[in-house]
């Protein structure tokens, strides 16, 4: 059994989903390929499995004519559909949503390419994103859909003790786009920062390459603003297996991640930060419903509301009888919801309705 998964990059969140379930679905004797129409940096994360690199439908022919893949799973990309089907694949073409920003965008590209999702697509897939359900429900009744938890894999990525902070970290991480809400962010770390006497340090994480410069401006302009130039610290590019010690380092220091995304299919960062102990702070983006339960495995604050967020802040980080159960749930629930095995499991099932017989 041979899959095909395709994404526009080798970045964010569904880099590390393909790292995760190639593991996941070999001990299946799935064997996953990867294809990336480009990469934008100067690595490439090891996937356990061979990666291509290209939109040349040439090249893209021979990689199918080759592969003689089993199915497909497209990620985002509706318009592949059609352009797989002319050239020459022949076995099921699955359609993954794991986020498309508001869901008033979502709903435009499902009606855009709904024709072309009933002519072409065997199945639709999302990972227990709330108004992702909802919209495929709606539009597509007849297509056969799936939807559980991406994979996660705690034994590889998981808390590394002796991360040293002086001061505690409060992190963010993403583009530096509308969607990911930097701006709050740096209004909460601004706050937070005068409250604790500039007994703070904040990190953000990010791929420069993602972001336009009209919106870069707007960040470097509302950081003089705020006057954090000596607190921020800006990591780029940071490769995924050493997250894990910027993690643990944040749990350890006092601090926590921080999420201010507007709208999330099913973020991977959240699960990181688990898996490393590192509490979490976060508007409720839809998505992240399916790791953070407020007050058991982190904290939610209503979005747009700073001193609500500071408030919880101060709590997620002065309560130490709270802030340790959530760090030991927060784990608990990442092993029990996500584990590669229960991903395997799922996913096998959705080939099996799908016709496919898993050797």
């Amino acid at each position: 059994m041979k899959i095909l998964f395709i994404f526009y990059v080798p970045s964010g969140g569904i880099d590390t989903l393909n790292r995760q379930r190639s593991i996941a679905l070999k001990e299946k004797g799935i064997q996953p390929e990867f294809l990336y129409y480009t990469n934008k940096r100067n690595y490439l994360n090891d996937h356990g499995a061979p990666v291509y690199i290209t939109d040349n439908d040439s090249d893209i022919k021979a990689i199918i004519d080759n592969g003689n893949y089993d199915a497909s799973v497209i990620v985002s990309d509706f318009e592949m559909l059609k352009r797989l089907d002319s050239l020459g694949f022949k076995g099921k073409k699955i359609i993954e949503i794991q986020g498309y920003g508001p869901k008033s965008r979502a709903r435009e590209f499902f009606l855009r390419y709904q024709n072309d999702v009933r002519q072409y697509c065997d199945g639709l897939l999302n990972p227990k994103t709330p108004h992702i359900v909802e919209l495929m429900d709606e539009i597509f009744p007849e297509i056969p859909k799936f939807s559980f938890n991406n994979c996660f894999d705690t034994e590889n990525f998981s808390y590394v003790p002796g991360q040293i902070s002086s001061l505690p970290i409060i992190a963010w991480t993403g583009r530096i786009e509308d969607n990911k809400n930097w701006r709050e962010f740096l209004l909460i770390a601004a706050q937070l920062y005068r409250v604790l006497g500039g007994n703070l340090r904040i990190h953000m994480y990010e791929d420069p390459s993602l972001s336009t410069p009209e919106e870069r401006m707007a960040f470097n302009k509302l950081v003089k603003q705020l006057q954090l130039q000596d607190a921020l610290h800006i990591f780029e590019n940071v490769r995924n297996d050493e997250m894990k010690l910027h993690y643990s380092m944040i749990g350890d220091s006092g601090g926590f991640y921080c999420m201010t995304s507007k709208v999330e299919g099913a973020p991977f960062s959240p699960l990181e930060a688990l898996s490393c102990c590192c509490p979490v702070l976060t508007t409720d983006s839809d998505g992240v419903r399916t790791s953070i339960i407020h007050n058991a495995t982190g904290k939610y604050y209503t979005i747009g509301d700073v001193s609500e967020a500071v408030r919880e802040a101060k709590d997620l980080m002065g309560n130490l009888p709270l802030r340790d159960q959530i760090r030991v749930n927060g784990l608990e629930h990442v092993k029990a919801n996500f584990n590669r095995k229960l991903y395997a499991e799922n996913f096998c099932n959705m080939l099996h309705s799908l016709g496919l017989k898993i050797n």
